[in-house]
C-alpha cells in the first residue's frame, strides 16, 4: 500500500487515494479538514525530492501556477517545501483528460472542438498575461470538467517568460507530438510554442488523428521539423475552411508566421464560431511529398544513434544522406540569397496606421500591401486601426505585407452574479471576466457582515471589459449607540439593573480586594463612564470589592536547641479559631525568612508556629497572637523565649 495513503500531511490533509502518476510526481485525492473540500495534491516523488535540479523544478511549478487564477485554469490553494517532502495542493477537477475524451469520442463536431480550444486559449493567455509560458500543452494535461468546462494543468515546465533562461535543457522537452519545432532544436521558446501546441490539440479534436506519427519519437520530432502535414479536410472533407485555416495557421514552423498571440487565435475563433462560413487571410504550404529538410539537433542525433547502435550499416547511409541534404540546402540558400539581392524596392519606413479608418488607410497608402483583421479595443473606437504589424518606424520593403487591426470597440461582457458571495469570491468571480472591482462597505440589517449585496452594474448588465464594477459590501447591521451609565459605588445588584436598563448587557465580574466597608460595591467598571456611548448590546465588565484585606508577613526563627541538628516545621494561621492557611514543610535550622499570605477582613490574626527537631522526634508549639496585621511584617520567633506546648 502507498506510504501516503490514509495519512494526514501537516494535520491537515488527509490523503484518501492515487489518482494520477507522473514523471516526477504522485497526484492523490484528499480531504482538506480546515477548508472541509476534497482536493489534490502533488507529492514530489521521494527519489526526486533530494536531488536539486527536480526540487528547483517542483518549486519553479508552484511558483508558477500559484500567481494564476482564471476559470480555464486549474487552482493552487497550498504549497509546502519541507526537509521530508515537498507538495502543491491543488483544486480537485472531477471529470477526465483530454486525451481520454478523444480516445472515447475521436473527431469531435467542429462547433465543439472550437469550444474547447477557445477555453484552452483563455487560460493560456492568462498566463501569458503574468509572463508564463506552459512549454508542455498537451491533452494529457488538460481536464474535461462534467459540465465541459476545460482546465489547464501541470505547469510541469513552465518558465516566467521574462527570465532570461528560456530553455531547460539542451533537449527539447514535453510530448514530442505536440512540441513545436523550435523546442524540438532546443531553441529559446516563446509563447508561440503553446500557439503550436493548441493547433496540434485542435487538428487532433477536428480529426481524430495526430498530424505526425511515426514508429519512435525521435521519428516525430524529425517529422515536426521537416514535414508538413495533411490537411484537415484531407482527412474530415465536414470541416469548415475557416477552422481548417486558423488550424494549420498555428501550426506554422516558422514562428514568426504563426498568431503573435493565444488572444489573436482566440479572436479568429470567436469569430468563425460566430459566422462558420467566415474565411482568413492565412495561406499556408501544402507539399504532398516533402522534401524540405531541417538539420537535426545533436541531442535527436544522439537519440537516434543509440536507438539504431546495433545496425551499423544505416549509419553510412544516412551520412550520405545528410551530405546530400546538406548541398541541396547550400544551394536552396544561395538561389534565395541571389534573389533576395535582386529584389527591387528599396526599404521604407513602415507608416503609423493607428486612428486610421480601413477606406483611410487603403487611399492613403494604396501602394501598401494592407490586410485588415478585426479585434476588441479598450481605447480605440469601433471601425478605427488600434494596432498594426510591423510596427509604425520599422524598415520594411515597400511590397512587405502589413496586417491592420480594426476595432470593434470595448468588448463587452455580461456581469456575473455575485449576490452572496463573500467578497474574496466576488473579486475573484470578477476579476475572472476581466473587471476591476472598488468595494462599498454598507450597513444591511439583513445581510452578514462581508457579504456582497448587489454590484453597479448589476448583475447580467453588459459592461466594457476592463471597467470598473463597484460591489456593495454588508457591514451588518448597523451600530445603535447608548448612553454609558456609571455604576461606580452601586450594589452589584443596582448596576446590573443600570446596565440592562441602558440597552447593554453585565460582562464578567471580579470580586477585588476592599476593606470591609466596600463589599458586594461597584469599585471600577470597563469601559468608564467617561467613554460617554458605546454601541448597543456591548458589554460592560465590573470590579466588586470582597470586603477583605490581604496581609503579607514573614516569619524568622532563631537560637534553637543545640540538640537539634536540623530544625524544621510550618506554619498555620488561624482567625477566629478556625485554620485559614497552613504552610508545607519549611527548613528552619539556618535561620531564613518565609514570607506568607493570608486574606481577611478581620483584625485579629492568631499565627502558630510548629517546630520540629530531628533529634528528638518531638513538637514543640509557640503561639504568636498579632492585632492589627500590617503588610510586610517580620515576626522572629526566639526558641527559648516561648515554652513548650
Amino acid at each position: 500500500m502507498d506510504k501516503f495513503v490514509g495519512k494526514r500531511l501537516d494535520g491537515r490533509y488527509e490523503i484518501k487515494e492515487i489518482i494520477g502518476v507522473g514523471g516526477m510526481s504522485v497526484v492523490y485525492k484528499a480531504y482538506d479538514n480546515i477548508e472541509d473540500r476534497i482536493v489534490a495534491i502533488k507529492i514530489l516523488k521521494e527519489e526526486y525530492s533530494s536531488n536539486e535540479e527536480f526540487l528547483r523544478r517542483f518549486k519553479n511549478e508552484s511558483k508558477a501556477i500559484a500567481v494564476l487564477s482564471h476559470p480555464n485554469i486549474v487552482k493552487v490553494y497550498d504549497v509546502s517545501f519541507g526537509e521530508i517532502f515537498q507538495y502543491i495542493v491543488m483544486e480537485y477537477i472531477e471529470g477526465i483528460t483530454l486525451k481520454t475524451f478523444i480516445e472515447q469520442n475521436g473527431s469531435l463536431p467542429y462547433a465543439q472542438a472550437a469550444n474547447f480550444v477557445i477555453q484552452i486559449l483563455r487560460g493560456l493567455q492568462h498566463a501569458h498575461d503574468k509572463g508564463i509560458i506552459h512549454r508542455d500543452v498537451k491533452p494529457q494535461n488538460i481536464m474535461v470538467c462534467t459540465d465541459g468546462t476545460i482546465k489547464v494543468t501541470d505547469f510541469g515546465i513552465a518558465r516566467f517568460a521574462r527570465n532570461d533562461y528560456k530553455t531547460l535543457t539542451n533537449k527539447a522537452i514535453g510530448s514530442v507530438h505536440y512540441i513545436s519545432p523550435e523546442q524540438a532544436r532546443g531553441e529559446a521558446t516563446d509563447q508561440k510554442a503553446d500557439i503550436y501546441s493548441v493547433g496540434v490539440i485542435l487538428y487532433e479534436l477536428l480529426t481524430g488523428t495526430l498530424p505526425f506519427e511515426a514508429d519512435s519519437a525521435v521519428s516525430v520530432a524529425i517529422m515536426q521539423l521537416q514535414s508538413e502535414p495533411k490537411l484537415p479536410s484531407q482527412i474530415n472533407p465536414s470541416i469548415p475552411l475557416g477552422i481548417e485555416q486558423i488550424t494549420m495557421c498555428a501550426m506554422k514552423k516558422e514562428p514568426e508566421l504563426r498568431y503573435n498571440s493565444a488572444a489573436e487565435m482566440l479572436r479568429d475563433l470567436e469569430l468563425f464560431k460566430k459566422d462558420p462560413d467566415m474565411t482568413f487571410q492565412h495561406n499556408y504550404y501544402v507539399d504532398d511529398a516533402p522534401t524540405k529538410y531541417v538539420e537535426p539537433t545533436e541531442e535527436l542525433m544522439d537519440d537516434y544513434d543509440d536507438k539504431n547502435s546495433e545496425k551499423t550499416p544505416v549509419i553510412p547511409i544516412l551520412t550520405g544522406i545528410l551530405i546530400a541534404f546538406g548541398v541541396l540546402i547550400a544551394i536552396i540558400l544561395g538561389i534565395l540569397l541571389f534573389s533576395a539581392l535582386k529584389t527591387p524596392g528599396a526599404d521604407v519606413e513602415c507608416p503609423n496606421f493607428v486612428g486610421f479608418t480601413k477606406e483611410e488607410a487603403e487611399k492613403k497608402y494604396s501602394n501598401y500591401n494592407l490586410k485588415f483583421e478585426n479585434g476588441y479595443s479598450p481605447d480605440i473606437e469601433a471601425g478605427k486601426i488600434y494596432s498594426q504589424s510591423p510596427e509604425a518606424g520599422k524598415k520594411i520593403k515597400e511590397k512587405t505585407p502589413i496586417t491592420l487591426y480594426i476595432s470593434l470597440g470595448q468588448k463587452l461582457v455580461k456581469i456575473p452574479d455575485v449576490m452572496g458571495f463573500d467578497i474574496a469570491k466576488a473579486r475573484s468571480e470578477l476579476k475572472a471576466q476581466g473587471f476591476e472591482c472598488e468595494e462599498v462597505l454598507t450597513a444591511d440589517d439583513l445581510t452578514p457582515a462581508n457579504t456582497v449585496i448587489e454590484t453597479s452594474p448589476a448583475k447580467d448588465t453588459d459592461a466594457a471589459q476592463g471597467s470598473i464594477v463597484k460591489i456593495y459590501v454588508s457591514t451588518g447591521a448597523p451600530t445603535v449607540n447608548v448612553d454609558l451609565p456609571n455604576t461606580v459605588g452601586l450594589s452589584l445588584d443596582d448596576a446590573k439593573n443600570q446596565i440592562e436598563k441602558a440597552g447593554l448587557v453585565v460582562g464578567t465580574v471580579k470580586s477585588v480586594n476592599s476593606d470591609a466597608a466596600h463589599k458586594n460595591i461597584v469599585v471600577s467598571q470597563d469601559p468608564s463612564a467617561s467613554a460617554g456611548q458605546i454601541g448597543k448590546g456591548s458589554a460592560v465588565n465590573l470590579e466588586v470589592g470582597s470586603g477583605s484585606t490581604s496581609y503579607k508577613f514573614n516569619v524568622k526563627v532563631e537560637k534553637l536547641p543545640s540538640d537539634f541538628a536540623e530544625g524544621y516545621g510550618y506554619v498555620s494561621a488561624w482567625i477566629n479559631g478556625k485554620k485559614e492557611s497552613e504552610s508545607g514543610e519549611l527548613d528552619f535550622s539556618s535561620g531564613a525568612s518565609h514570607q506568607f499570605s493570608l486574606t481577611s477582613s478581620q483584625e485579629k490574626v492568631e499565627v502558630v508556629i510548629k517546630i520540629k527537631g530531628r533529634k528528638e522526634d518531638k513538637y514543640y508549639n509557640y503561639r504568636l497572637v498579632k492585632i492589627n496585621c500590617k503588610t510586610g511584617d517580620t515576626s522572629t520567633i526566639n526558641y527559648n523565649e516561648y515554652p513548650k506546648k
